[in-house]
């Protein structure tokens, strides 16, 4: 519930000292997490950032750490924006010991909720409180601060981190206990790649069919098959711009991997899962796996005979 009157005064006077004195930690500053500590410099924010690759926290205005253990000792706050869990459990195993009592850990990555919990139970145990906060909208949206963020913990400790958000995200849903952020996150995620999957099948099909892609999207996003897909990324597919910079196919099928054990665990039978894993498989098997998952298309396409969507781009010769 929104706060009004003199309490939310309060809460945004809070909010303004812990920004005037806080101090952001910063691990993983590639493809999300450079941006988004780009985000908080400027809005004037110090953050000390640490990443494996030399140069990456000065490129993105942070301060440098020689590893977490540094980060968590001098930041109160600590983001994490890292591939998977496998990566994520070292690195909080790492910086645990070396925070502060009250210390907030907010996990940005998509991981396993089942490790998230884990994780939420060895921070309490040395006082340090751990959000598993999944984020949507991609480059696109870090790069302009618009993110939404799906969190799960302690909703207190996620208010009183609004400031780290608002220079970040549009939005922040508390979702419920720990691992719902990342519960919540896989969710959604899935559904992005069913139908990024399935609108790229749609899109190589419709230009074999010899259909003007630029009305087939008109037709599509005024009609029933509507989706982010052919919302916000076919449109400029077709033109050529494969709006590169965002989710990989490599981590497009992690991902969904990760979705399967979820609802397995949830004992949920996956019916619609052989779609993306079979598309976005492909995609890694033809070389397409570490650029951004919108070249499924062109991973289908090869598929087809060397179909190409784009209007720009290399198109499929008839023999």
């Amino acid at each position: 519930m929104a706060l009004t009157g003199p309490r939310a005064q309060d809460r945004e006077e809070e909010e303004r000292d812990a920004m005037a004195s806080g101090t952001v930690g910063m691990v993983g500053l590639g493809n999300m997490g450079g941006r988004m500590a780009r985000r908080l410099t400027a809005a004037g924010i110090t953050v000390v950032g640490h990443d494996p690759a030399p140069g990456r926290a000065e490129a993105a205005g942070a301060e440098p750490a020689a590893d977490p253990a540094e980060v968590a000792r001098r930041a109160e706050v600590i983001l994490l924006s890292l591939p998977d869990s496998h990566v994520v459990e070292p690195v909080v195993r790492a910086l645990l010991p070396a925070a502060k009592p009250g210390t907030v850990v907010v996990d940005l990555s998509t991981a396993s909720p089942a490790s998230t919990t884990e994780l939420h139970a060895e921070a309490e145990a040395v006082g340090v409180r751990y959000l598993d906060a999944g984020i949507s909208g991609g480059a696109a949206a870090a790069e302009k601060g618009t993110l939404t963020i799906m969190a799960g913990g302690d909703a207190e400790a996620l208010a009183e981190i609004g400031w780290v958000f608002e220079p970040i995200a549009a939005q922040v849903h508390h979702m419920g206990g720990a691992g719902a952020g990342h519960t919540a996150k896989l969710l959604n995620n899935f559904l992005n790649a069913v139908s990024l999957a399935a609108s790229a099948e749609v899109m190589v099909a419709g230009r074999r069919a010899g259909l003007d892609l630029i009305q087939l999207l008109e037709v599509i996003n005024s009609s029933s098959g509507v989706n982010f897909a052919t919302l916000n990324r076919f449109p400029s597919i077709v033109r050529g711009d494969y709006l590169e910079g965002g989710l990989t196919s490599r981590l497009m099928t992690k991902d969904v991997a990760l979705y399967l054990e979820l609802v397995g665990r949830l004992g949920v039978p996956s019916l619609n899962s052989a779609g993306p894993l079979a598309s976005f498989g492909l995609a890694e098997n033809l070389g397409y796996g570490d650029q951004i998952s919108n070249r499924v298309v062109d991973a289908i396409g090869d598929a087809a005979g060397g179909v190409r969507v784009s209007d720009s781009g290399n198109q499929r010769t008839e023999g």
